[in-house]
């Protein structure tokens, strides 16, 4: 069974966040850990995404509508967990009453966030030596079609 949920990060929902984090950024990008952990999580909202039982990918938002973190363990890519992460995140925000949420989406990424009412906006830039593009997307609007 798969399924998501919204979780603070707490000492319950930490260490998931974390070993997940870890893998994906630090382990596999070689992103430094310092970079990623910010300090910014206590303040944001995430979630988890379990797959039979063991939670495989998380993603977080900022107050202001700010996505970023998504991140699925290697052997769990591709069954469409990161899009219910993405999904789960942007419900949240129409919660909160934002009408925007915005990412730094890395340029390999571009494509899975299109399929999921994301634009780019503005010019690519360099983050931890990967190239991304800024893409927002409007809650509630979007070509013609309401986004949920």
């Amino acid at each position: 069974m798969t399924g998501t949920v919204a979780v603070k990060f707490d000492e319950q929902y930490a260490p998931e966040i974390r070993r997940i984090r870890n893998t994906v950024f630090t382990a596999e990008q070689y992103i430094d850990e310092k970079l990623d952990f910010d300090g910014q999580d206590p303040d944001a909202v995430h979630v988890l995404v379990a797959c039979q039982g063991t939670y495989v990918g998380t993603g977080r938002m900022l107050s202001d509508g700010h996505i970023g973190r998504l991140a699925v363990l290697k052997a769990y890519r591709g069954r469409g967990l990161g899009a219910k992460v993405l999904l789960a995140l942007v419900q949240q925000a129409k919660k909160m009453g934002l009408k925007r949420v915005y990412l730094g989406a890395q340029k390999h990424a571009i494509g899975f966030y299109e399929r999921s009412g994301f634009a780019v906006y503005g010019e690519p830039y360099t983050e931890v030596n990967i190239e991304h593009v800024h893409m927002e997307r409007f809650i509630g609007t979007g070509s013609g079609t309401p986004f949920p």
